[in-house]
C-alpha cells in the first residue's frame, strides 16, 4: 500500500457514505472530489464536494464499477488519493492495484490483503492452519452439479449457499432440503455474478440460532494493531443487516478480548493495514467461528464511533498517509451504548420489496445523541440501480435501554414522504420485548416477524386526508386565506375511497359547519375539528406540504401532510401513512380490474422470462425474474390460466407497475 502524502481525495462512491467521507476529509483540511452517474446528478453528495466528475450512465457497470472511468476522473482533477467507501469497488483488489499503478494512494488495505480476504473460499484455506475456528463448509465445484448434494449432506442440512466474493446478503440462499439445492445454486450464482462480477459459491453449515458478532480493527504500516470492540449485527433479513449495536448484549469483557485477539491474528496473517472488520458467528454455547473479513469501512461503523469517540475515517486517512495509529489498545475506552437501524426504501406490506420514487419531503430526526447519516434531499429520485438503504439512524445512551428509547423517539420523528419505507417496521423491531431484553439471534425476524403488522388506520386519518383535499379546492373570488377552514353546515355526506397498502378504505365524511367533520369508517365513527390546514411549501417535485391543526375529543394536535396527484402522505404516530385516492383511479380506469395482470413490482431489469404466449400455467408458477437494487425477485402466476400477453424480454428495463404479462383464465 502506498503511503505518499496527499491533499486531494476522490471519493469513489455515492450517497450517504460519500457524504460521510467528505465530512471528515473537510474537517481535516483535505479537498474532495465526487464522482457521479446520470441518476445522481442532483444528489447532495455531488455538490458537497469541492469538485465533481461525471462518470456515465446510471448502471453501476458504466459508472461506480468502472475502474478506468474513476482513475481517469482522478487524473483529470489532480486528485492524489482515492477512497472507495463501501460496496462497489471497495473490496476489489484490481481497483486497489489500478490506483497504485496510476500513482494514486488507495485509502484502504493493500491489494494483496484484499485479495486474500475477498474470496471467502481462499480466506478459509489461508486461515485453516492459523488456529482460527471455521464453519464447516466447502467451495462448490460449479462444473459438477452431481457433487453438490453430497457436500450438503456432509455438512448437514440446513446449509447456506453464499457468494465467494462480496457480501451484504447478495448471492445468499438458505437451503433446508436437497430438492431445493439446484435452484438455490442457480439463483445465488446469477445474483453473485450480477453484484460482484464473480459467480464462485461456498456451501456452509447454516447456524440458524447464532449471533452475528463483528470485531472492528485498525492497523497501521508500523506493526501496530488494535481492536475497537464488537458490534452485534444479528437482526437480519435475507442475510442483510437491519439493526446493529455496540457493544453486544451477549459479549462480556473476557469474550471481547478473546475475539479481538483472534481478529488481530487474522489481520496480521494478511499483513493488514487500514481499518477493517472481522466477522464471526457466536453460538449459544459461547463458541465462535470465523465468517469473513471485510477489508473496508462498514455500513455500521457509526455505532463504534459513538461508543469509542473515534473517527474511523480519520484513522483510515492517517494510516494511508503512513502515520502510526494515534492510540494503543489500552487507550481504547468504551462509553455507553449505541444502536443503529437501516432505513430502507422498501415496502414491508409487500414482502419488503425495494421501492423507487421521488422524495417529496425529508426531515431527519434530531435530538440528544442522535446521529443520522444519509444522502437525501427534497426532490431526489430513489433509483432502482442502487442499494435500497437511504439512511442510517443511530442513537446513543448511557445504557442500552436509554439508547433504545432515544432511537424509538427518533424513528417516530422521521419524516420521509414520497417513498415507501420501513421506519414503522424498525420501530416495532426495537420495541419487541425479546429484542429489548437482548434475547435474539440471526433468526429473530423469522421467529417474531413472520407476518407484516399493518399500521392502524382510523377514521381520523381519513378526516385528515379530507382536510387536505378540501384545502386544495380553489378559493372563491374575493375570499381570504381564512376561508380554508370553513365548512358548510348543509353539505351532504361524501364518500372517500383511499387505498392503503393492500386495503381499500371507504369512509363517509359530512361537514357539520364551524370546522367540524363527522366521519365513519366501517364500524368506527367520530367527530373531528379542523382548526386549519395551512399550505406551508411546495416541494421541488411539485408536491404540496400542509400543516394540519386538528382536535379530537378535546385534544388538539398537529400533523404534517403532503399531496402529489392522487397520492397523500400523513406523518402520524405510527409512522408515515401513504394513501392513494381510488375514487380518482376508478374514474380514470373505469373500474377495470383483471386478476391475471402481472405488473412489475418495482423498476428494474428483466433477468429471465420463463413463459411464452400460449403456455398453460398454474397459480404460483414462475413467469419471470426481475432484478432491482442488486436483488432478484421472482414473479409468479396469480391465477391458473393461459399466457395471452408477454410484453417483455430478458434484458429489458421496466418501470414500477408496468404491465409485463397477462394470464387469461381458462374455463375447464
Amino acid at each position: 500500500m502506498s503511503s505518499a502524502r496527499f491533499s486531494k481525495i476522490l471519493i469513489a462512491n455515492r450517497g450517504e457514505i460519500a457524504l460521510r467521507i467528505q465530512r471528515t476529509a473537510r474537517e481535516l483540511g483535505y479537498r474532495t472530489v465526487a464522482v457521479y452517474s446520470e441518476a445522481d446528478r442532483d444528489a447532495p453528495f455531488v455538490t458537497a464536494c469541492d469538485e465533481a466528475v461525471f462518470l456515465g450512465a446510471a448502471e453501476p457497470a458504466a459508472s461506480y464499477l468502472s475502474i478506468d472511468a474513476i482513475i481517469a476522473a482522478a487524473k483529470r482533477v489532480g486528485a492524489e488519493a482515492v477512497h472507495p467507501g463501501y460496496g462497489f469497488l471497495s473490496e476489489q483488489a484490481a481497483f486497489a492495484e489500478a490506483c497504485v499503478a496510476a500513482g494514486l494512494v488507495f485509502i484502504g488495505p493493500s491489494a494483496a490483503s484484499i485479495r486474500a480476504m475477498a474470496d471467502k473460499a481462499e480466506a478459509k484455506r489461508l486461515l485453516r492452519d492459523a488456529d482460527v475456528p471455521l464453519i464447516p463448509g466447502v467451495e462448490l465445484d460449479l462444473s459438477a452439479p452431481d457433487t453438490w448434494a453430497r457436500a450438503a449432506a456432509e455438512c448437514g442440512f440446513p446449509v447456506l449457499i453464499k457468494a465467494a466474493a462480496g457480501g451484504g446478503g447478495r448471492g445468499m440462499r438458505l437451503v433446508e432440503r436437497a430438492e431445493d439445492l439446484a435452484d438455490a445454486v442457480a439463483r445465488a450464482r446469477s445474483e453473485a455474478k450480477n453484484a460482484f462480477g464473480h459467480d464462485g459459491l461456498l456451501l456452509e453449515k447454516a447456524l440458524l440460532s447464532a449471533r452475528h458478532i463483528e470485531i472492528q480493527i485498525a492497523a497501521d504500516q508500523h506493526g501496530n494493531r488494535i481492536h475497537l470492540g464488537e458490534r452485534d449485527c444479528s437482526v437480519q433479513r435475507r442475510h442483510q443487516k437491519v439493526v446493529e449495536e455496540a457493544p453486544s448484549p451477549a459479549v462480556d469483557h473476557e469474550l471481547r478480548e478473546t475475539m479481538g485477539a483472534v481478529a488481530l491474528r487474522i489481520a496480521a496473517s494478511v499483513d493488514y493495514h487500514s481499518v477493517g472488520t472481522v466477522e464471526f458467528l457466536l453460538d449459544d454455547q459461547g463458541a465462535f467461528y470465523f465468517l469473513e473479513m471485510n477489508t473496508r469501512l462498514q455500513v455500521e461503523h457509526g455505532v463504534t464511533e459513538m461508543v469509542t469517540g473515534l473517527d474511523l475515517v480519520a484513522l483510515q486517512l492517517a494510516v494511508a498517509q503512513g502515520e502510526p495509529l494515534p492510540l494503543d489498545q489500552g487507550d481504547v475506552v468504551f462509553d455507553g451504548h449505541a444502536v443503529q437501524v437501516r432505513l430502507y426504501a422498501e415496502d414491508p406490506a409487500r414482502d419488503y420489496l425495494p421501492q423507487t420514487g421521488t422524495v417529496h419531503f425529508w426531515r431527519p430526526p434530531q435530538g440528544r445523541d442522535i446521529r443520522v447519516d444519509h444522502g437525501l434531499c427534497d426532490g431526489l429520485a430513489v433509483s432502482a440501480h442502487y442499494d435500497a438503504m437511504v439512511a442510517k439512524i443511530m442513537a446513543k445512551g448511557p445504557d442500552r435501554g436509554t439508547a433504545l428509547k432515544r432511537l424509538g423517539a427518533a424513528l417516530r420523528e422521521t419524516r420521509l414522504l414520497g417513498v415507501v419505507h420501513n421506519a414503522d417496521f424498525l420501530a416495532r423491531v426495537i420495541a419487541h420485548p425479546e429484542f429489548a431484553a437482548g434475547r435474539f439471534s440471526t433468526s429473530f425476524l423469522q421467529q417474531h416477524f413472520t407476518e407484516y403488522q399493518q399500521p392502524t388506520v382510523g377514521w381520523a386519518d381519513l378526516a385528515a386526508v379530507w382536510c387536505i383535499q378540501r384545502a386544495l379546492l380553489p378559493l372563491p373570488a374575493g375570499a381570504g386565506d381564512a376561508w380554508r377552514g370553513w365548512f358548510s353546515g348543509h353539505a351532504p355526506a361524501r364518500t372517500l375511497r383511499l387505498a392503503f397498502e393492500a386495503r381499500l378504505l371507504e369512509g363517509r365524511v359530512r361537514e357539520l359547519g364551524n370546522d367540524h367533520l363527522a366521519v365513519t369508517l366501517g364500524e368506527q365513527a367520530g367527530e373531528l375539528v379542523c382548526h386549519g390546514c395551512e399550505a406551508v411549501a411546495v416541494a421541488p417535485t411539485g408536491a404540496r406540504l400542509f400543516h394540519l391543526d386538528l382536535e379530537q375529543d378535546g385534544v388538539r394536535y398537529r400533523r404534517l401532510g403532503a399531496v402529489a396527484g392522487a397520492r397523500f402522505w400523513l406523518a402520524a404516530e405510527a409512522g408515515v401513512l401513504e394513501f392513494e385516492d381510488r375514487g380518482l383511479e376508478a374514474r380514470n380506469r373505469g373500474g377495470a380490474h383483471h386478476d391475471g395482470l402481472v405488473h412489475a413490482v418495482m423498476s428494474g431489469r428483466v433477468v429471465d422470462v420463463a413463459v411464452v404466449v400460449g403456455d398453460r400455467v398454474a397459480a404460483g408458477d414462475l413467469l419471470a425474474v426481475l432484478e432491482a437494487m442488486k436483488m432478484e425477485h421472482r414473479l409468479a402466476a396469480p391465477i391458473d390460466g393461459e399466457i395471452t400477453v408477454v410484453g417483455v424480454a430478458a434484458g429489458d428495463q421496466v418501470q414500477s407497475r408496468q404491465l409485463l404479462i397477462e394470464v387469461q383464465p381458462v374455463s375447464s
